[in-house]
């Protein structure tokens, strides 16, 4: 499965430096599917001309962050000072990642946090224990907000009239034979994981793979992201996910907000 691309964004005016956006663009025309391109292949995915395309790589290059071969670009690792500045700047994932550590400790199954951008989730943290899935997914990964029990959480923090906005922007062809894809079937989930303070998703995003998320909120009581559970349901059914690491998994977002509310 292909994560979608970000919104489009905003269109220039005074406040907004287009060669700058460009050069991002670049950045992210670099995908797993992608690890090593040409100059022409560059400046097709990232929509630039190739003089365009050619500046912007030259300078990604003169500054450590690009490397070529003379004829395929590819991004080096100090690409990650940029991700990681994010993660640094957060205290809240220093605070989050024992409590997600020790959870994983106690269950022997994945932990993810995410947080909400636009119409997809971004995965900030990951603490695995084996490859439980098909889709290859890292921090700074995205995935359809509507199709995950982390996004159905987060997207549950919003206004139903932006919910409802964020799922009609959102391309919603169906994953797995289990995915809803209509509007109002989701927008109902959303609204039950907003009753029930968290969301269990039954092989929706991948066929044998089930997930429950739960809220991390600030002590304003807003929810700010959201922590997950995966496992397959060969090995851990829905209803054994829910009485059984339901109860862990709340405990542990309850910890990281009594955390993140003391600093």
């Amino acid at each position: 499965m292909t994560a979608t691309p970000p919104a489009p964004p905003p269109r220039p005016g005074d406040s907004y430096v287009q060669s700058f956006a460009r050069g991002l663009e670049v950045i992210r025309s670099f995908s797993a599917d992608a690890p090593r391109q040409t100059l022409t292949e560059v400046a097709q995915r990232a929509g630039l001309t190739r003089a365009g395309a050619r500046r912007i790589l030259l300078t990604l290059q003169a500054l450590g962050y690009v490397e070529s071969d003379g004829r395929l670009f590819s991004l080096t690792p100090r690409i990650l000072d940029l991700g990681f500045a994010y993660l640094s700047s957060m205290p809240m994932w220093n605070l989050a990642e024992p409590v997600m550590e020790d959870l994983v400790e106690r269950v022997k199954e994945s932990c993810s946090a995410a947080v909400l951008e636009g119409r997809d989730i971004v995965y900030v943290l990951r603490v695995p224990t084996h490859k439980i899935m098909k889709i290859n997914l890292g921090v700074g990964s995205r995935l359809p907000a509507c199709f995950t029990a982390l996004g159905r959480v987060l997207l549950a923090s919003l206004p139903d009239e932006e919910v409802e906005a964020r799922l009609h922007a959102t391309p919603r062809a169906a994953l797995t034979r289990h995915t809803v894809t209509e509007v109002p079937g989701l927008l109902a989930r959303i609204r039950q994981a907003r009753e029930q303070g968290w969301c269990l998703l039954d092989q929706e995003l991948e066929e044998g793979l089930v997930s429950i998320a739960a809220p991390i909120v600030d002590r304003r009581g807003q929810t700010i992201a959201a922590l997950n559970l995966s496992a397959q349901v060969n090995r851990i059914g829905v209803d054994a996910m829910q009485q059984q690491m339901l109860p862990l998994l709340r405990a542990a977002t309850a910890a990281i907000s009594q955390r993140l509310q003391a600093r």
